[in-house]
This record gives C-alpha cells, sequence and structure tokens, in this order.
C-alpha cells in the first residue's frame, strides 16, 4: 500500500506521545499514514508486551491509520547492525512513503537516539538498487527512497527546526496517548510509578506542545528537527 507518511517508534506509544497531532492533522487533509514500532515495549516498568500490542492496535485504529507493523526488535537491547536495518527496509519499500517521521536523535532513553540512527540508515539504504529484499509473497522488492526523514522531539527539550499546528487536535492526541492505559495515570493501578505515569505528565505534553507552538503562532505545535536543510520555493510558505 502506498502510504504518504511513516511514522516509526521504538516503543509504542512514542508515536502517539511526540508526533501524534501531526499524524491527525494530515490524516484529516486525506493524506495516508501507516506506524511501524520496532519493539513490543516488553522492558516497560507497567503493562507487559501483550497489553501494549491490544493498546497500541486500538490506537492506529482510533486514529485512522492504514496499518500498524511491529518488527519485534529486543526492547533495549537492540542492536545497530546489518539484520535490525534490512527489518526495516521492506517495511519503507512496501509502504513508498514520502515522508518519515522517527525517534529524537538525542533523548533521555537510549533506544531512541540509537533507533534514530537505524531509521535514518535504513531510510538511505532502502534507496540503493543492489540491496535485495522481498515482500511477503517471495516478490523481490523495488527501491524506495523517502523525500524526507524528519525527527520528532521527544523527552529532552531540543530547538526544533520547524513546528507542525496541532492546535485543533490537541485533545484528540490527548485521547491517543490515554489509549496506553497501562503506561498513564491511573488512581487505580498497583503497579510501580514511573516518570510518565504521575498525574501531571499530561500536563506537561501540554505544556511542552504549547511551549514549541508559541514561538510559531500557534497555540499547540509539535518540533521536529531535520537531517538536511528544509526548503522552500515561495517565501509565503513560511507566512
Amino acid at each position: 500500500m502506498k502510504i504518504d507518511i511513516l511514522a516509526i517508534g521504538v516503543h509504542p506509544d512514542d508515536v502517539e506521545l511526540a508526533c501524534s497531532g501531526t499524524l491527525l492533522h494530515h490524516i484529516a487533509l486525506g493524506k495516508k499514514v501507516g506506524l511501524l514500532d520496532l519493539t513490543r515495549g516488553e522492558l516497560g516498568t507497567r503493562g507487559t508486551a501483550s497489553t501494549r500490542d491490544e493498546e497500541a492496535a486500538n490506537a492506529a485504529k482510533i486514529m485512522g491509520a492504514e496499518f500498524r507493523i511491529n518488527l519485534n526488535m529486543k526492547d533495549g537491547f537492540f542492536q545497530y547492525n546489518e539484520e535490525n536495518i534490512r527489518k526495516i527496509i521492506p517495511v519503507i519499500r512496501d509502504s513508498r512513503p514520502d515522508v518519515i517521521l522517527s525517534n529524537a536523535i538525542d533523548d533521555r532513553h537510549p533506544d531512541h537516539g540509537r533507533a534514530a540512527k537505524l531509521i535514518s540508515d535504513a531510510c538511505f539504504l532502502a534507496g540503493l538498487d543492489k540491496i535485495k529484499t522481498t515482500d511477503k509473497t517471495g516478490k523481490e522488492q523495488k527501491r524506495w527512497r523517502p523525500k524526507a526523514h524528519y525527527h520528532y522531539i521527544q523527552d529532552y527539550f531540543l530547538k526544533p527546526d520547524f513546528v507542525v499546528d496541532i492546535t485543533p487536535y490537541i485533545e484528540k492526541k490527548i485521547e491517543l496517548i490515554l489509549t496506553f492505559k497501562t503506561q498513564f495515570f491511573d488512581p487505580n493501578s498497583k503497579e510501580l510509578e514511573t516518570p510518565i505515569s504521575g498525574k501531571d505528565f499530561l500536563s506537561f505534553i501540554k505544556a511542552r506542545n504549547m511551549d514549541y507552538g508559541r514561538p510559531a503562532g500557534f497555540t499547540y505545535g509539535e518540533g521536529f528537527t531535520a537531517e538536511r536543510t528544509p526548503g522552500v520555493r515561495n517565501l509565503f510558505d513560511l507566512v
């Protein structure tokens, strides 16, 4: 299936936390969005891999994504290596996205930056004809390189290269985040507390989006960094 945007997260809920407002906005514009999780988040303090699977599927349905795939890499211990790059390339070639969004290049969780590099190189290598891959039917895939690869911003406050207005979608974004009910605030939960399970965490998410939105003139925004300089053909695209 040809899609417009492929959003990749190393853990289920990375995409919802960091860029789901942007995805909702583009789905509303008629764009097709696919989701790819590298791991099942099995090392998470709260919940299990199975509950995360269920939550991720529900979030994708609510968002309106065309598909959600999990590559079942090893949470916390996946390596930057050829094997894992070759797991990502077939998804890129099969879905042929024009834009890929992926993990922050530097962040508190060590998986995030490592995944960012892994995904970045997979984007490049997916465009090389001499790297051969096959789809699920065994048919050889054609090369495909996305037009752009951007990194969403996660826990660390990074200076964005651009900001997307998500003001109309902030409440829907919170709904998507809360789909991962094992991970976030639940007064009835008996599980251990984590940095994201506190009652004030969703307020932090909203405040962060306000912080990124304000300089751009938006009430709420999501920030992204770019590996190459973004270009425009018309100055009024920046107004």
